[in-house]
């Protein structure tokens, strides 16, 4: 229960302190009933939901390494840099992601 419990801390701290976390939440609130709607099979309506659900799971591991970053100091150092644009990256990439199976599966008819 524990540990429900702090993951639930972890969503609600992303949702208070991390704006790019709630646009892409309130962007899932569009994006997965739509996927719902438009998914013809099982298997189509998991490559328009799953991306969804990657970029907030990619965003609140992008959220994690920045605060870890912001808390070792505030000095700028080319490797924190270095981290936290690697963080954004895979954002970008998840996003990638998202746009592709969408693409693929609505082009695909």
């Amino acid at each position: 229960m524990e540990s429900f419990q702090n993951s639930w801390k972890g969503l609600v701290g992303a949702w208070t302190e991390e704006e790019a976390f709630r646009q892409e939440c309130i962007g899932a609130m569009f994006v997965i009933p739509l996927g719902l709607l438009l998914g013809r099979t099982g298997v189509e309506r998991v490559l328009l939901i799953l991306p969804m659900l990657l970029v907030l799971l990619v965003e609140l591991i992008n959220s994690a390494i920045e605060a870890a970053i912001d808390r070792i100091g505030v000095e700028r150092n080319p490797l924190s840099g270095l981290a936290k644009d690697l963080g954004s990256a895979a954002v970008l990439l998840s996003f990638v992601v998202l746009a592709t199976c969408w693409g693929l599966v609505l082009i695909g008819r």
